[in-house]
């Protein structure tokens, strides 16, 4: 797979809601492939949509809820090949923003790690609020850019 050359880039837009008990909001999702991972809600630019807009329907469609964008958190910064076996001939490029929701109660979330039914072949998606302080304990981040992106909440953190 890491063979293949390049032929496009797959821009992701992905946000960071914290809610007022200082937890975050991640994504636990199982993917075609069978992979599990912990991740934050986001996706797929689509063609013709600007990063705030897709932003916005991305989180509607996966929670429900509508966000408003606070800030600009970080764009990737070093060469990602994708992840996905459908597209492993895209370089990644995922931008992250900081996020509010007056609805973030009506999210629905569990206490439990991927708690969903997995069937094989087919995606699966469930949200889980995590305490900022225990977030660069999650094993189950695998994605590197979202690995940077936790190195970086946790630097945040501590500069206050």
């Amino acid at each position: 797979m890491s063979g293949l050359p390049l032929k496009r880039f797959n821009i992701r837009v992905y946000g960071i809601l914290i809610n007022p008990h200082q937890q975050i909001l991640v994504s636990d999702e199982a993917f075609k492939s069978g992979q599990l991972a912990t991740k934050f809600p986001g996706g797929g630019l689509e063609l013709g949509e600007g990063l705030i807009d897709g932003l916005k329907r991305e989180f509607v469609e996966e929670t429900g809820v509508e966000v408003e964008v606070k800030s600009h958190f970080y764009t990737t910064d070093f060469f990602v090949r994708s992840f996905f076996e459908l597209s492993p001939d895209s370089q990644i490029i995922s931008i992250y923003y900081l996020l509010e929701s007056k609805d973030w109660t009506q999210i629905k979330t569990s206490d439990k790690k991927f708690d969903f039914e997995y069937v094989a072949g087919k995606e699966a998606e469930s949200f889980r609020w995590v305490n900022v302080s225990e977030l660069q304990n999650e094993t189950d981040i695998i994605l590197p850019i979202d690995k940077v992106v936790v190195g970086k909440l946790m630097q945040q953190l501590k500069s206050f």
